[in-house]
């Protein structure tokens, strides 16, 4: 290429959608989603910053479809309708690009690639060298000595060899590749089973697609009947791939050069955006956030292993290695079902490979034996002195325990080292790491995968696709242990947390998941239809009190019954400015004193435990084992708290009869028993701890009942004369405290005046002074330093305490008191598991743990050994934590989870 600034063709419409995919759902403070434009802009930013371009031209589709569809109604069939957040999203960005100075070209019956290709044509005519940025394949080509392709994704730019080493053919032999392997996303037939390796040996051989046609006879075997078969449509699929070099069009490129920028229209959109760094750009003091540094210039060298030799050799250095990373590729999210599709492995910045086993689309190439590659990484990953990094690397450790590789040696976890450094900063899956600590915007699985009901799984996914995906998994892991891994270590008590904790805990929840739990679906079913006649029985009820039917599921239909026909009170607005009739807005009016609200909050209630439990944990018993398996995830919840997917045990109630319902279901093995051990008011012992208050820790020393002991206090009398009215009070200061909950709330949930309410926390903070000063003490420090801290060291970071919106000022400050000890219990829990855990696979005792809920774990135990595993539970579980006060744990047993509790 010249030294002269190229002609840059954009393909707007493949930057849209990329953008799309690769950014988290970025939105202003109205809802309206903003994270395409904001991934487009950055795009075109950095193209301009590196070519310096004179003339330049942003080309999207036209609405509606293009010549093709006429040629082919079916083409482009298969693709899923446009996402609606993406679509609104289209027109402020046309609106952008323009105000940014850059012509904007569509064209109306034909497609970007027809008119980026004209220009492409023009512009090499008019002796410009031009530059197309894309992800588009298609695009090959255009291809020719002043013409190449960048792609901003993966910071690529194909020339003529580029091409060559990519597909294996010529640029003027794309379109005949092409039309021999087809396109699923564009719906273009192609040869059945002719995959990239056959089409390029072809063309080798024969040149052109004519030439192949007319001795399609020479061609053996059953991939040379798919040929003879596939003659007929050929010159279709042809046509269909063609880029159009003639489009007519208004202006040749020089006329596309750039203009000036429209300010003003720029800071309108960008301030509607809510984008401050969109806006610092507009000034020229476009600054990074906080945790997004400039990502080094890393230039990816990714191989693929297809031959035992290659493997030996990455094997020789990966035990050598001091640390490397690893990553699976499956065809499932469910690690109870997923099979192997490949591994990937990093070791230094930017050099990753990726060994594929068991791809099996038409005309995939022949891969290593599964079972060989296997046994030769068995002792590397078994080694727990060989150290591995890894993002999520529990899910890989469960899928290689069904090969029969017990994985060990995992050292550090990026999703873990990211959630322990900062639980609050950023969103801690790899795309959004990635983002945040690299600058990098990674290769998406729908970019290659396809999106909906017609998503491919891995093993059918191409490896000129599936390597790059999956060796920059392991890449980019390798690269993001390098970039946090130095941020937690400066902080002794985090590096203290994340090895003894969080990364200890990755086996034993992985064995906890794959133990599962039975259930009783025939019990289940059975509850389903009861559910069913009391929903039914509900919906006459509510018809009744409204006076005709009406759909309990529309909040339209809701809002025009309660406002405008029963004309209850207005509690709150949608952001559109219609009367909410969100949850919270009927427990008010439930609590006003108003029916059918109640009714409705038990309807909904109801329907959600049978759509979430009764209807479908019967269809979640694997149908390997006869269990159900959860997903425990350890960075979800900012406080420490694991929480569990797929089914999520942790939100059947425990104190209705319908959740008790629900838990009876829950059994163990065949003669066995379940055991539920359980933390006792954990969260009000920590406060007595951490606050020092020593009404409190006398109060729990001496075994007192604390509600009781609390409303003695409170209310001024003997422990023995508290009622079951006061103590209930107490219970509600007690718990309504911890959370942070102010008299209002406290009046509310009590049904009392909000002044009696206020007398209630005065009396409890005059009995309890050391709470108070705890309290305060804490909200002073969360609003000097940003963040609290649990008993272990692990820091809740709190973005809105010095907020100057008073609502969510006060709602940070109300986190930072509850915070300290609900991440505090979670520590615990997670200390005891880890104890439990060392016991169960030191003495192989006939006990499983099967659920952590919460403060309670869950057991499967034989009967004979009931008394000594009760009894180690209970010892393990109180000293999983030295506090200031007993720490209690009820134990339970029963023939099912209901009774053990």
């Amino acid at each position: 290429m010249s030294e002269k600034p190229p002609f840059v063709l954009v393909d707007g419409s493949s930057y849209l959608f990329r953008a799309y995919h690769a950014l988290p759902d970025l939105s202003n403070s109205q809802g309206e989603p903003t994270g395409a434009i904001v991934g487009v802009l950055n795009m075109l930013r950095r193209l301009i910053g590196d070519y310096q371009p004179h003339y330049m031209a942003v080309v999207f589709d036209a609405p509606g479809g293009s010549f093709r569809n006429e040629l082919y109604p079916d083409y482009k069939a298969n693709r899923p309708p446009m996402p609606e957040d993406l679509r609104c999203q289209i027109e402020p960005l046309h609106e952008i690009v323009q105000a940014m100075g850059l012509p904007l070209v569509m064209v109306a019956g034909v497609e970007a690639d027809d008119v980026i290709g004209t220009l492409a044509v023009q512009a090499t005519e008019a002796g410009l060298e031009t530059v197309i940025s894309t992800g588009d394949k298609d695009m090959a080509q255009l291809v020719n000595p002043s013409v190449s392709l960048v792609n901003t994704m993966s910071e690529t730019t194909t020339d003529e060899q580029g091409v060559m080493d990519k597909f294996g053919v010529r640029p003027d032999q794309i379109i005949d590749y092409l039309a021999l392997v087809g396109d699923s996303a564009d719906n273009i037939p192609g040869v059945p089973k002719c995959g990239p390796k056959t089409a390029a040996k072809w063309l080798k051989s024969y040149e052109t697609l004519d030439e192949l046609i007319s001795h399609a006879d020479e061609i053996g075997g059953k991939i040379g009947e798919n040929l003879r078969s596939s003659l007929e449509q050929l010159p279709l699929s042809r046509k269909l791939a063609t880029i159009k070099l003639d489009v007519a069009l208004d202006q040749a490129p020089k006329d596309h050069s750039i203009g000036d920028q429209n300010t003003s229209l720029l800071r309108s959109h960008f301030q509607r955006m809510e984008s401050n760094r969109l806006l610092a750009s507009l000034e020229g003091t476009d600054q990074e956030a906080p945790q997004a540094e400039a990502e080094a210039a890393v230039e990816a060298d990714y191989q693929t292993i297809l031959s035992q030799a290659e493997l030996l050799k990455w094997l020789k250095r990966l035990s050598s290695s001091e640390l490397f990373a690893f990553d699976t590729e499956t065809t499932s999210l469910d690690y109870m079902q997923a099979e192997l599709v490949g591994i990937s492995f990093a070791i230094s910045p930017g050099e990753a490979a990726y060994v594929p086993l068991a791809h099996d689309y038409p005309g995939a190439p022949e891969q290593l034996p599964l079972e060989w590659v296997l046994e030769q990484f068995k002792p590397l990953l078994e080694d727990p002195e060989q150290k591995k990094v890894g993002q999520n690397l529990k899910y890989d450790m469960s899928v290689l325990a069904r090969y029969g590789i017990q994985m060990q040696g995992i050292a550090f976890d990026t999703m873990l080292e990211s959630y322990v450094l900062n639980s609050t900063a950023t969103r801690h899956d790899m795309d959004s790491l990635a983002k945040n600590y690299l600058n990098h915007a990674t290769i998406h699985f729908e970019d290659i995968a396809g999106k909906g009901k017609k998503q491919l799984t891995f093993n059918q996914i191409e490896l000129d696709q599936a390597s790059p995906y999956a060796a920059e998994d392991a890449d980019i892991t390798l690269r993001l242990h390098q970039e946090i891994w130095p941020k937690l270590e400066s902080e002794s008590s985090l590096t203290k947390l994340f090895n003894e904790l969080e990364v200890a805990l990755v086996p034993v929840l992985s064995r906890i998941e794959r133990n599962g739990v039975s259930v009783d679906s025939t019990m289940l079913r059975q509850q389903s239809d009861a559910f069913a006649r009391q929903l039914h029985e509900l919906e006459q009820q509510a018809y009744s009190l409204a006076g005709h039917n009406f759909n309990l599921g529309s909040p339209k239909q809701i809002g025009e019954v309660f406002f405008n026909e029963l004309q209850l009170p207005v509690i709150s607005k949608t952001p559109k400015g219609a009367p909410s009739t969100a949850e919270s807005v009927l427990v008010e009016l439930a609590h006003q004193g108003h029916e059918l609200p109640s009714v409705i909050l038990q309807h909904r209630g109801l329907a959600k435990l049978k759509s979430t439990y009764t209807d479908k944990l019967p269809e979640m018993v694997n149908p390997t084992t006869g269990r159900v398996h959860t997903s425990y995830h350890q960075a979800v919840a900012a406080t420490g708290r694991l929480s569990s997917t797929d089914p999520n045990l942790q939100n059947i109630p425990i104190r209705s009869e319908e959740g008790r319902r629900i838990r009876q279901a829950f059994v163990p093995q065949a003669g066995w028993k379940m055991v539920a051990a359980d933390y006792s008011q954990i969260e009000l012992r920590i406060m007595a701890h951490l606050s020092q208050d020593q009404g409190l820790l006398q109060a729990f020393s001496e075994g007192k009942d604390i509600h009781t002991a609390t409303a003695a206090e409170v209310f001024g009398t003997e422990l023995e004369q508290v009622s079951s009215e006061q103590r209930r009070s107490a219970k509600a200061i007690n718990f309504g405290l911890i959370y942070g909950m102010s008299a209002f709330g406290l009046a509310r949930q009590l049904g009392i005046e909000r002044k009696a309410a206020q007398e209630y926390v005065d009396l409890y903070f005059d009995r309890y002074p050391g709470v108070a000063e705890f309290m305060d003490r804490i909200r002073e420090q969360a609003h000097q330093q940003g963040y609290v801290e649990t008993l272990y060291g692990r820091r809740l970071y709190l973005p809105d305490i010095n907020a100057r919106n008073h609502q969510r000022r006060t709602a940070a400050e109300r986190t930072a008191i509850n915070a300290p000890m609900q991440g505090t219990a979670a520590d615990i829990i997670k200390r005891a598991m880890l104890s439990v855990d060392q016991w169960i696979e030191g003495e192989k005792p006939p006990v499983q743990m099967l659920m952590q809920v919460h403060d309670e774990l869950v057991f499967e135990v034989e009967p004979e050994y009931l008394q000594e595993a009760t009894t180690v539970l209970t010892e393990r579980m109180q000293g999983a934590a030295l506090l200031d006060v007993p720490l209690l744990v009820d134990v339970g047993v029963g023939d099912n989870w209901d009774e053990a509790h």
